[in-house]
């Protein structure tokens, strides 16, 4: 999917149709949008964004937060918030894909980013 210059757009229902580990879909000067779908046992991956804040809004499966030193489940209906510069990670707990869209201030990845896979996004970055 090529990033959208709609400036609404039905985002439940594009999180739950998602497949793809990572669908950059939209990119402003200081936010961008993201969708994400993790498999059962997977994970983002532990990470720091220095200078980037970001929001996950979950919309369907479970899993497990780790933002700093905490760890809390999560679910749909649950949003994570990571201030810049603070180690998480978030992984698949339950035994469907955890979908979810996310937000990044200021953009976090090149414009129009796909990746079909974690293996893929390791492979870019």
């Amino acid at each position: 999917m090529q990033e959208v210059r709609k400036t609404t757009l039905p985002i439940i229902k594009m999180a739950k149709d998602n497949e793809e580990f990572r669908q950059v879909i939209w990119t402003g000067d200081n936010t961008q949008l993201v969708l994400m779908a993790i498999p059962p046992g997977g994970e983002i991956g532990g990470e720091v964004h220095e200078g980037h804040d970001q929001l996950l809004y979950f919309v369907e499966g479970e899993g497990e937060a780790s933002i700093g030193d905490t760890q809390v489940d999560v679910q749909a209906g649950y949003v994570s918030i990571v201030p810049s510069g603070v180690y998480h990670n978030f992984r698949n707990t339950g035994p469907i894909m955890l979908k979810l869209y996310t937000t990044y201030c200021p953009p976090e990845h090149a414009p129009g980013t796909e990746h079909e896979t974690k293996d893929q996004a390791d492979a870019y970055e």
